[in-house]
Order: structure tokens, then C-alpha cells, then sequence
């Protein structure tokens, strides 16, 4: 007998004392049918409601305020091509900390410096956590520095790729006289690649698109793995497309995320999001077997060829530096002693992962600056020839800006800050996510909530940049006009903040630097006859430009590798 039949057959006694069949049709019936549902329907009500009290007796704040979604997919549908600037428009009217649902994911949001910088530096290790979203796992064979959630390993590791990275970086004024040397030779070979495109298009415009990637890469990979790659090579320019998948594929990783049930029946999400898992483990595997041929002939006793062996003698015989920055004192307290004990926790396959997130990251951020930078060059011609006669004035004709040039090159590094700035090219970091119950600007924050920082509301917040939608790098130069204002320079956000700021943001600068001068002091940078430069911007790892096509004269004549010219 089902639910319904008893029900219906329930026995009942009759006011003459004998027993007869509940008809639900009858009036009575129905009302005290009605009246229990209307009582059970109060009871659940009043116990969700009192453990809403509870919870908000325990937290004493509200949840954030934010706006209706749909059914199903929340608020996905109302972001738009740009979320970054959507969920701008969202701030002004729901606050600094607004909630926002993508599928039935509670996703936070936090808007504007003030805000930003209370949750992730001053209360840095509650904010630092990554979501336990699925595409997070598949990079760097699951053991990635940027995507793993914050814990202990992950400051260990953290600690290991910083110290390294800095070694090989900045770490010494010979490590940097190396790692200048790489940028230069490559920047070389870049400025003479787009002048012999343009020439071949006969003066028209060329997209510097491939060039510019396979260039940086190489500054990555002759740090990284000891060898650069000619602009053909197969092998390299191979990986070089995963990256570009990557950026491809990576929005169907977060819409698998937070709609997870999307993997469940065919689909182009999920079509797209197994490409996306292919080309992860394609390229941890290209890492792998760099690392694999590095072990084979791994001498500890030698000086390090370059981070796969800094990485394999950290891991194998456990040292290492703390961080300077969010996790000194954790350092500190370790020791010497400690630091063997916590790193030999690192197992040899954090080689392979930290060199992934390492080479991932610094190559597509950093082509993606350059690409922006050639457009903007060509949409100001009046800036760029400034730039140039400084460069001609410090420099001269015969050799390459070099690193020792930059303090008296203010101009470049006022329009790169503001090409960050303004373009915001980087408009979210990767999603955090909190690691225990807290509270932000008087709401509540559940642990493990995503929170989304939206990066471009700080660069272009009219409380701090005057007419913040206008290029100016003149902005960030102190009223002489010869020297960077430093202290607003920092306030662009580009590379996050706390402890969750890119390792790597001093080698980004420094890289960027040397890249841009050559390029100024080598080429011409125009927009072709006929064309308007837009800079609409397209979604991947970062923001791109979606349309690129510039023309590169060469000054002068061109010159070759530094050491074959000028040195």
C-alpha cells in the first residue's frame, strides 16, 4: 500500500462511535489537511529561520547584500562580455561587498582598494584560499603554487618558488646582468622579426602576436629549462599553442566550476572543458620530460644550470630561503633546521609543478603587456616620439637600453604603470576563497566562500586617479617630470596583493623595462593607413586586444644580438 493509500484509508472514529473510510473530499477533511501542511510548512520556516538567527547570532552580521539570479545558473547570465565592469556598475549600488550566485556558487566580491587591501593584506590568511573548483586541479599535475588553496605545504612551497625564482631573477647583480642578458638578446631578435614582417606586408600592418609570445617564452625558458628556442622550432612553438588554448579553453573551466553538472550529459561546455584537460596534462608533461632529462644529468655538486636544478637540490637536500613578503615570519620561526624538515615535505613532483605555474604564468602575462603596449605606442604617436628622444638622449644609437638606464627613463616607466592602469589587462586575480568563518565591512563571510577581487575597480577609481577613464602616464611622474612617483605607481593593481601576490612581479617590471625601451629605441611603432586603433579587449588567462595589426619601421638600421654590436 503506497503513502497516498494509507492516507486515504486511515480509520477514523465517527462522532456515533463507529468506524468509517477518511474521505479526503470532505470539507472537514480538507480543511484539517490544509491546516496540518500550513502548520508543517511554519515548523520548517521557523526552524530555518532560527538557524538563520543562530548563525547570525554566532557571525552578529548580515550576509552581503546583491542581486536576484535565475534558477540554475544565478547571476551567470547578467555579467556580460566584460564582468569586470558589470559587477563595477553592481558595486555602486550594493556596496564595496557585494554577493553575487554563479550557479548555486555564493560568490563575494570585493570592490575598491580600501576593501581589497583590508581583506587581502591586513587579514591576508583569511582571504587566501583557492575554491575546491574542479579545473584547479588539473593544472600543474594538481600541485600548482597559484591554484592549490592556502595551507602550510602551500607556504612551504610558496617560500621554495619565491626564493628560487628571486635567485635566478634578482637574487644578485650577477643574476641580473644574466637574466638582462636573455631579455636583451630576445628583444633584439623581436625588433628585427617585425620589421622584416611589416616589410613583407608591404608596409602594412602585422599582428606581433606570435613573435611577441615566442620571445618571452624564451626569457622564461632559458631561465627555467637552460635553453632557448629558435622562433620555428616545432617542439616550442607547439607548447607555445597549448598556452594558447589554454586561454581558450579556460572559461569553460570556470563554467564547469560552478555548474558542475554540465559534465554530465554531452555538451560544447564539456567538449571544450576536456580540452582544456588535455592540453593541462600536455603541458605538464612537456615539464616533466625537461625535468626528467635534467635529473639524468643532475650534478649536485655543480653550480645550478638554471631553476630545475635549484629546484632538484632544494627538494633533494632541503634548503632554501623564507619569503620577504607574507610569510617572513613563518621563515623565520622554521630555521634552519626547519626549513630542511619543511621543505623535504615538497616530494619531487613540486620540480614539475612549480616550473609549470613558473613558465605558464610569466610568459602569457607578460606577451599579453607587450601586445598592449605596442597598440597603445601606435594610438599615441605624440607620446611614443617623447619617449624616444629620451631614450636617444640617455642611450644613444649604438647599443641596446640596458637596466642601468631606467632611473633616468622615467617616461617609459610612467606609460607602462599607466598602460596597467588603464587597460587593467589582468581586471580580476584568480578567485580566492576564505578560510574560515569572518566578517568585511560589517557582512558575514562563510568559510570557504568564493571571493572574486575585482582589480580594475582600483585602477580606475576616480578617489584616486584623476579622470581615470583618460590616458596620462605624465600621472606617475613627480612635478619635475624626471622621476617616477613611486608611491602612486604602487597603487596600480596588477599583480594582486598580500599573500597572494605574483612572486614574479619584480622580474615582470625589470622584463618589461627592457623589452619596451628596445622596442622604442629600434622600431617605429604606426597604425597602417586607413586603420583605427580599438581597444576592445577580448577574455582568456588575461585581457587581450582583440584586434592587433601595427606597422614596425626601423629607425635606423637595425642592431644585431647585444655582444655582436656593442659590446
Amino acid at each position: 500500500m503506497t503513502a497516498a493509500e494509507s492516507m486515504e484509508a486511515l480509520p477514523v472514529v465517527a462522532a456515533g462511535g463507529g468506524a468509517q473510510l477518511w474521505d479526503i473530499s470532505h470539507p472537514p477533511v480538507l480543511f484539517f489537511l490544509l491546516s496540518a501542511l500550513l502548520i508543517l510548512l511554519v515548523t520548517l520556516e521557523a526552524r530555518k529561520h532560527g538557524r538563520s538567527h543562530q548563525q547570525q547570532q554566532k557571525h552578529s552580521a548580515p550576509d552581503p547584500p546583491g542581486p536576484l539570479g535565475f534558477p540554475i545558473v544565478g547571476n551567470s547570465l547578467q555579467l556580460g562580455p566584460m564582468p569586470h565592469l558589470t559587477l563595477n556598475a553592481m558595486a555602486q549600488r550594493y556596496g564595496a561587498v557585494f554577493r553575487i550566485h554563479l550557479g548555486h556558487e555564493p560568490v563575494v566580491v570585493l570592490t575598491g582598494e580600501e576593501i581589497i587591501h583590508e581583506a587581502l593584506v591586513k587579514r591576508g590568511a583569511e582571504f587566501a584560499g583557492r575554491p575546491d573548483f574542479p579545473s584547479f586541479a588539473l593544472v600543474s599535475g594538481g600541485n600548482s603554487m597559484s591554484f592549490n588553496t592556502y595551507s602550510e605545504l602551500w607556504r612551504v612551497h610558496r617560500r621554495l618558488a619565491h626564493s628560487t625564482l628571486r635567485a635566478f631573477f634578482t637574487g644578485t647583480a650577477a643574476t641580473r646582468r644574466v637574466f638582462e642578458g636573455h631579455v636583451r638578446l630576445e628583444a633584439a631578435e623581436l625588433c628585427a622579426m617585425l620589421a622584416e614582417a611589416t616589410s613583407r606586408a608591404g608596409g602594412c600592418g602585422v599582428d606581433p602576436s606570435e613573435p611577441t609570445v615566442v620571445a618571452v617564452a624564451n626569457v622564461i625558458s632559458a631561465v627555467c629549462f637552460g635553453k632557448r628556442y629558435e622562433h620555428d622550432d616545432a617542439e616550442f612553438r607547439g607548447l607555445l599553442r597549448n598556452n594558447e588554448r589554454f586561454s581558450k579553453t579556460v572559461g569553460a573551466g570556470s563554467v564547469v566550476d560552478v555548474m558542475p553538472w554540465l559534465m554530465r550529459f554531452p555538451n560544447p561546455v564539456r567538449s571544450i572543458f576536456r580540452d582544456f584537460e588535455q592540453m593541462n596534462n600536455e603541458f605538464f608533461a612537456f615539464v616533466q620530460r625537461k625535468v626528467r632529462e635534467h635529473r639524468d644529468s643532475y650534478d649536485p655538486a655543480a653550480t645550478p644550470r638554471d631553476m630545475i636544478d635549484a629546484l632538484i637540490g632544494h627538494i633533494d637536500g632541503g634548503g632554501g630561503d623564507s619569503d620577504d613578503e607574507g610569510d617572513a615570519a613563518d621563515g623565520a620561526k622554521a630555521g634552519a633546521g626547519g626549513a630542511r624538515e619543511e621543505l623535504l615535505k615538497l616530494g619531487p613532483q613540486y620540480v614539475d609543478s612549480t616550473l609549470t605555474d613558473v613558465f605558464g604564468a610569466g610568459q602569457d602575462t607578460m606577451s599579453t603587456s607587450l601586445m598592449w603596449f605596442v597598440l597603445l605606442c601606435a594610438k599615441h604617436p605624440e607620446l611614443q616620439a617623447d619617449m624616444q628622444r629620451d631614450i636617444d638622449r640617455v642611450v644613444g644609437r649604438e647599443r641596446l637600453p640596458r637596466l642601468d638606464d631606467r632611473p633616468q627613463l622615467a617616461c617609459v616607466d610612467a606609460f607602462v604603470c599607466e598602460m596597467m592602469r588603464h587597460v587593467s589587462y589582468v581586471p580580476f586575480t584568480i578567485p580566492h576563497a576564505t578560510t574560515t568563518d569572518t566578517e568585511l565591512n560589517g557582512y558575514r563571510v562563510a568559510k570557504g566562500t568564493v571571493v572574486f577581487v575585482n582589480q580594475w575597480s582600483v585602477n580606475h577609481d576616480p578617489a584616486i586617479w584623476r579622470d581615470p577613464e583618460r590616458f596620462d602616464p605624465s600621472r606617475f611622474l613627480d612635478e619635475t617630470g624626471a622621476a617616477l612617483d613611486r608611491d602612486l605607481a604602487r597603487r596600480v593593481m596588477i599583480f594582486s596583493a598580500g599573500k597572494r601576490r605574483c612572486i614574479g612581479y619584480e622580474m615582470a617590471k625589470m622584463q618589461l623595462f627592457l623589452f619596451c625601451s628596445a622596442l622604442l629605441h629600434q622600431l617605429s611603432i604606426s597604425v597602417p593607413p586607413g586603420h583605427v586603433v580599438s581597444l576592445e579587449g577580448v577574455y582568456g588567462l588575461s585581457l587581450k586586444p582583440k584586434y592587433l595589426s601595427v606597422a614596425f619601421t626601423p629607425r635606423e638600421q637595425l642592431l644585431g644580438r647585444p655582444g655582436e654590436a656593442e659590446e
